[in-house]
């Protein structure tokens, strides 16, 4: 990363990210407008929730349609029953770190892995040792070792806390990507650099009602897309960047017509 003093800022800056931005803001105002937020926006961020997760899971390998996600109560079964489990229990954890994160990223991060993997993952709740094995099949991207987590980790962490002039959208694309290029616990990662992604765009104050849930949006664009836009990121070049910034704001736009869709149903009457 760059070593000036607000390196976030400076991936703001690229070609292109200014409009990306724009949008996001555009649409996200749009739906906030929205007259059934004014009377209904518990019931908006609640399928929010339940579409964000599903969206997170089938960019983890479990790709299930929405019904059946809110006719299950059991999802201990197969491995694509408990990673949709992971990713619903994230979804309802993330609104409750929010406090915390600007203060001890590294605990938040912590925390959603262990509230993932259930307990069930031998190290859960922390970052993977030298030589541990890391189940994240769907992402091919060369794997960092312990010690390059460890650092790149506690990089992330201290731009978190300095805080940034980077408008939200970069924040959390950099989050995103910088958590799911490094892998850094044996498990989940993926779900787990999504929540964060929620928890920066939440805590932003640019979706303070948690109702534009990027995660749809990555569900809708697919999974080639997904891993395309990450080698961006992983290149590292500002034109990769740029891509993968677009790709999360692309992302962002997608959830807010999710939640466009519910509001209109209500307003119908038909939900």
């Amino acid at each position: 990363m760059s070593t000036t003093a607000d390196p976030l800022a400076a991936l703001g800056a690229l070609p292109g990210v200014a409009d990306s931005v724009a949008s996001v803001r555009k649409a996200v105002d749009r739906v906030y407008g929205h007259r059934m937020m004014r009377r209904r926006s518990n019931e908006i961020t609640s399928e929010a929730a339940l579409r964000g997760a599903r969206g997170s899971a089938a960019l983890s390998g479990a790709d299930w349609a929405l019904e059946e996600l809110r006719r299950r109560s059991d999802f201990s079964g197969d491995d694509e029953a408990r990673t949709i489990g992971a990713a619903l229990r994230l979804t309802a954890e993330a609104g409750q770190l929010l406090s915390i994160w600007r203060q001890s990223p590294l605990r938040v991060l912590a925390r959603l892995h262990l509230v993932a993997a259930a307990d069930s993952t031998e190290g859960a709740g922390r970052p993977r040792l030298a030589g541990e094995p890391v189940d994240e099949p769907l992402i091919e991207l060369p794997l960092p070792d312990a010690d390059e987590v460890a650092g790149r980790l506690e990089g992330l962490s201290q731009l978190i806390i300095a805080g940034s002039s980077a408008p939200a959208l970069v924040t959390a694309a950099v989050v995103h990507g910088e958590l799911i290029s490094l892998r850094p616990f044996g498990s989940h990662n993926g779900l787990v650099a999504r929540a964060a992604e929620r928890i920066v765009l939440v805590g932003s104050g640019l979706d303070p009602k948690s109702i534009c849930p990027a995660e749809a949006g990555y569900g809708e664009l697919g999974r080639a897309a997904y891993v395309a836009a990450l080698d961006g990121y992983a290149s590292g070049t500002p034109e990769g960047m740029a891509a993968w910034i677009d790709h999360c704001g692309k992302a962002v736009v997608l959830g807010v017509r999710e939640s466009t869709a519910v509001c209109e149903a209500l307003q119908r009457g038909a939900a």
